[in-house]
């Protein structure tokens, strides 16, 4: 386990490197998007998926069987996150007249796609968990 940690923080440290590799030089303005991104994630978790994930939880999650409850939340916080990611793409948010290549599929089915594949694992993995003999 402890080679695993080793492994995956190593993998992680030079990940960083690479991405600090490709944004240096003479491109600021790619560094300060960056930052912006990053910080902009940070504070949209924080303002909208905590708050909307901690509302539901509180709220619906006790309504359910228990076996449905830690399912619910994970695909709840797994599918919020994406969707907060992917509202530039699905808006086409940047998409120029001038450039067809750019932003030119068809992401709010593909992210319809991806919704119907986090309930189905939230069902696949209620429908587990009920099974269990240590879940009610």
């Amino acid at each position: 386990m402890k080679a695993l940690r080793l492994l995956l923080g190593a993998t992680g440290v030079v990940l960083i490197v690479v991405g600090a590799v490709f944004l240096s030089g003479d491109r600021f303005g790619d560094l300060v998007g960056v930052g912006a991104w990053l910080a902009g994630g940070v504070v949209a978790h924080d303002a909208v998926i905590g708050p909307l994930v901690i509302v539901v939880g509180a709220l619906g999650v006790p309504l359910l069987p228990s076996a449905f409850r830690a399912p619910v939340v994970v695909g709840l916080v797994v599918l919020m996150t994406v969707t907060l990611m992917a509202v530039p793409v699905i808006g086409r948010f940047g998409a120029k007249a001038d450039d067809h290549g750019l932003l030119n599929r068809p992401y709010v089915a593909l992210w319809l796609v991806f919704a119907a594949l986090v309930v189905v694992a939230v069902l696949i993995a209620s429908w587990v968990r009920r099974r269990s003999p240590r879940i009610e």
